[in-house]
């Protein structure tokens, strides 16, 4: 697989006052949506593209549950899923309170097979 990129001049968010950088930056090719997702999935099985996506649906809200309960997600070989959130310090447990947590995200690791279709890419500028 070919990854498209083209070239960006950036500064160094941590030496702002360095001169400005080359650096590679992926184009996309598009985007799938979950309704080509199910078509092609449906291609490839015995079930029909609309209970395809029903299940994609259904695992989307599954996941956002079985996350806001606190739990990873772990779907084998495509990877996990888990929160995680981001605060400001404290100087001790108890100078620590709810209004330094900045943000929530949701991290995503990859299985092996998508890891390993990472180690096979290569790359063409655009």
């Amino acid at each position: 697989m070919s990854v498209k990129y083209t070239l960006a001049e950036r500064f160094n968010p941590y030496k702002p006052g360095e001169p400005l950088k080359i650096y590679a930056q992926a184009v996309s090719a598009g985007e799938t949506n979950l309704k080509q997702l199910g078509k092609a999935i449906s291609a490839q099985s015995t079930l029909n593209q609309a209970d395809i996506i029903g299940v994609l649906y259904a695992l989307t809200q599954q996941i956002a549950l079985e996350l806001d309960a606190g739990r990873i997600v772990r779907l084998d070989d495509f990877g996990s899923f888990q929160l995680a959130i981001s605060s400001g310090g404290a100087e001790g447990r108890k100078g620590f309170s709810k209004a330094l947590i900045r943000r929530s995200r949701i991290v995503f690791r990859p299985g092996p097979e998508l890891k390993n279709m990472l180690k096979n890419l290569e790359y063409t500028r655009v």
